[in-house]
């Protein structure tokens, strides 16, 4: 319920508000209690006070045989039993039942012997110890009756002063409760995020260690940083290595340049000689011009590689049909996948969007990986091209080979530059690197699966063109009848 911090905080105050609430209404209601019970304790004064003095008229009368306090202790006699009629409640209360009832049998008589005085001339000793005795009976209860109800009354003030003190530790308790929370659920994961953060200042994009499985936002908080933490991590191992491949680009660029002019003038020479001294060469000597070049052209092909991979410029984009581009690509290696005893298979989707990309850029990609696929099947095989639109507003072309497939330990590191599979002599290690930037200036990528002795498949992802990623804009045709 309370998985957020705003949420426990929200709870925290509502709590307070319905504590001190609470507390108000208990310091009200023990005032009112006290009030009510200073009150009555009024009226017990009062009917003890009266008792007191009925006492005080019947000793008067007793001894003076005086009328007048007679009438006025009868008189007295009918306010107290108005009282104690009207504290009857609380008297049972305070006393019990069975105590209030004696008392009241004991005034009811008290009351008869001394209204029967009036009717008589003088007190007989019988009646007047009878009245005493009950007199003072009316008295002990009374004042009895009256020092409970003060004890009552101080046991209401001490609850009265006790209610603040347990108040107060009930708060202090709440309070810690809340320290212990704001602690352990925020101030220690903030110590950890400003640890890690210092860590990261110094160059570690380690992740923060420190456990959290709660939704609340330090827990987010957290599991956000240690997002951010592994991409920068990622991040700085691919700026090392863009940086490593951009000097060798730029290593690269510089030889192959120097290379170009020495390569030219080795194949125009060769050539002028082949084409000049033909008929004077034996088959040997002719066979040695035509190795140097085959050579010379290989040569030129590795610089041609390396100019490619170093080349930073932008590309200029224009609107392109991807089936052409496959159609354009696949007339470079019709010989050789015709050579190789090789088939092509289509799957292409009824209705193709258009792509925004550089036609050179492009056949150099998917050229490198047909090259790539009829090298992987020298006895022959099937290449199949799949061309759909994919969900995420890219055109998908996958590109698949029966060849021999690629090591586990390979694919991780198929797409570095000057890494190859091939045996000596056979790659520079370039293709795969270049077409992977290649893909990579136009906003795509490129993806590969491979299982040993089943074939390989590479995945290029291409974005379409923004104006057409709703309507569909080229119907699809089999490259090969263009």
């Amino acid at each position: 319920m309370f998985h957020t911090i705003r949420s426990r905080i929200l709870a925290v105050f509502v709590i307070s508000l319905v504590f001190v609430a609470l507390l108000a209404v208990l310091g009200w209601l023990t005032v009112v209690s006290v009030k009510n019970k200073l009150e009555l304790s009024m009226y017990f004064d009062d009917m003890v006070n009266n008792i007191l003095e009925i006492r005080r008229f019947e000793k008067n009368f007793f001894l003076y045989h005086d009328e007048e306090s007679l009438k006025d202790g009868l008189s007295y006699l009918e306010r107290t039993d108005t009282i104690i009629r009207s504290l009857a409640s609380d008297i049972i209360r305070v006393v019990g039942p069975d105590s209030y009832r004696k008392f009241t049998d004991d005034f009811k008589t008290y009351h008869q012997v001394m209204s029967n005085y009036k009717k008589a001339d003088t007190p007989s000793s019988i009646n007047t110890e009878q009245v005493r005795a009950l007199g003072k009976t009316l008295v002990d209860f009374s004042q009895d009756l009256l020092a409970r109800k003060r004890q009552r009354i101080m046991a209401a003030f001490t609850y009265g002063g006790a209610l603040p003190l347990s108040s107060m530790v009930v708060f202090v308790v709440l309070m810690l409760a809340v320290y212990r929370m704001i602690s352990q659920q925020m101030l220690l994961p903030l110590v950890e995020i400003r640890k890690t953060t210092g860590r990261v200042a110094q160059g570690d994009f380690s992740p923060m260690p420190y456990e959290c499985t709660g939704e609340d936002e330090i827990c987010q908080l957290i599991q956000a940083f240690n997002r951010m933490a592994r991409e920068l991590e990622a991040n700085q191992e691919a700026l090392v290595q863009s940086r490593k491949i951009a000097a060798i680009g730029t290593f690269t660029a510089g030889i192959a340049h120097e290379l170009n002019n020495p390569l030219n003038n080795i194949y125009v020479t060769a050539e002028a000689l082949y084409e000049d001294y033909s008929d004077q060469l034996d088959p040997a000597g002719k066979e040695l011009i035509l190795d140097i070049l085959n050579q010379d052209e290989r040569a030129a092909d590795i610089v041609k590689n390396l100019l490619d991979f170093s080349r930073t410029e932008k590309p200029t984009f224009e609107t392109l049909d991807i089936a052409s581009v496959i159609s354009a690509t696949l007339k470079l290696v019709k010989n050789q996948i015709m050579l190789s005893g090789i088939q092509i298979n289509f799957h292409m989707a009824p209705v193709l969007p258009f792509i925004k990309g550089n036609l050179r850029n492009l056949e150099q990609v998917f050229l490198n990986l047909f090259l790539n696929a009829i090298q992987a099947m020298s006895s022959g095989g099937t290449i199949t091209i799949t061309l759909i639109s994919d969900p995420e507003g890219s055109i998908r072309v996958a590109v698949s080979d029966t060849g021999t497939g690629i090591q586990p330990e390979d694919l991780e590191r198929i797409f570095e530059p000057f890494y190859t599979t091939k045996g000596v002599g056979r790659g520079t290690g370039l293709g795969l690197a270049v077409s992977y930037a290649l893909v990579k200036k136009h906003g795509g990528r490129i993806e590969v699966e491979s299982e040993v002795g089943v074939g390989t498949t590479f995945t290029v992802y291409l974005p379409i063109q923004e104006e057409e990623k709703n309507p569909a804009a080229v119907q699809g045709k089999d490259p090969a009848l263009r």
